[in-house]
């Protein structure tokens, strides 16, 4: 039957847990194989945990460190703002869970697992331990933020152009390497000016989102969305064919064309035009971005909402 001892730790209570040895001393002895076996895990953790700046790979290092002291098999942790999961280790039946706070900020929750049952002894020491995991963790936390914010439209909440540079150059690689196709979408909203000079900027940034949740919604999970600047987006579809692509780009526009907008109550009709590229042999990401370009410029040419494939 799977044990679950659950707690919730504050970055100030771990912290009075690592100055008050006098109380710990007796459940440390009972821990370690050697009497100075908890100092020496407590002292790498300090130095260790502060070498990193990515989340797994503090998580990996804090169960490391458990693992030598009190044989912990596994080790879970989930945050809220985090789809993923971090698993380290083959969870085992009995385990422990923390919830972890500092200042009243939410850090995510642990849970610890092994075969045997834990004793109060060995709680203690692994919450005296976490005192060691807080500052590493919220900082990594913190960095992974900042990376996220970096890389993303703060308007739109798409992957932003910086965002595009790096995961295009790591895809063309990446498709060079495996012979797998990799096809590019570039589209343009028609007439967002005139949402702008009629509605206001304001509403014409609520037409931006609707036509990116638009999008979102006919786009699988693997591909990305990325907005260049303006109104205008792209589209990068992994191990997509031309005529595939070509398929997504279609479903994409019949989308935009059938959503109901509406701004103060009034119908506002959206289409866009967009442009198609897909991989050669000897394209990097600007000469990929810019053919799509320049589709998408034809496609408005030729009369909008629609789509231009390179022939």
């Amino acid at each position: 039957m799977m044990h679950v001892q659950g707690n919730t730790i504050d970055f100030d209570t771990a912290r009075l847990k690592l100055d008050q040895s006098a109380k710990n001393a007796g459940a440390r002895r009972k821990v370690a194989k050697r009497g100075s076996q908890f100092e020496a895990v407590q002292q790498q953790l300090l130095h260790s945990l502060q070498t990193t700046l990515e989340v797994d790979q503090v998580l990996n290092l804090f169960h490391k460190g458990l693992q030598e002291l009190l044989q912990v098999d596994a080790l879970e942790y989930r945050h809220n703002a985090e789809p993923a999961v971090v698993q380290v280790g083959q969870p085992a039946v009995h385990r422990c869970s923390y919830r972890i706070s500092h200042a009243g900020n939410y850090l995510g929750e642990l849970q610890f697992s092994r075969q045997q049952r834990f004793a109060e002894n060995e709680l203690l020491a692994i919450e005296t331990l976490l005192g060691t995991l807080l500052f590493p963790l919220r900082n990594a936390l913190m960095y992974r933020e900042a990376l996220r914010n970096a890389l993303n439209d703060s308007l739109t909440g798409t992957s932003n152009r910086l965002a595009l540079n790096q995961n295009l150059e790591r895809d063309i690689r990446q498709s060079h390497r495996s012979q797998q196709p990799l096809s590019l979408l570039v589209l343009d909203i028609d007439h967002f000016k005139q949402v702008n000079d009629r509605f206001g900027h304001a509403y014409g940034d609520a037409a931006l989102k609707a036509v990116v949740n638009c999008v979102t919604e006919s786009l699988r999970s693997v591909d990305g969305l990325y907005r260049l600047g303006g109104e205008e987006f792209v589209v990068l579809l992994n191990s997509t064919t031309l005529d595939a692509a070509r398929m997504v780009a279609e479903r994409i526009r019949k989308s935009v064309e059938n959503m109901q907008f509406e701004l103060d109550g009034q119908p506002i009709p959206l289409t866009v035009s967009i442009g198609l590229s897909t991989l050669h042999a000897e394209d990097d990401a600007n000469s990929l971005i810019n053919r799509g370009d320049q589709l998408m410029y034809d496609a408005k040419r030729q009369g909008r909402n629609r789509v231009r494939v390179e022939s």
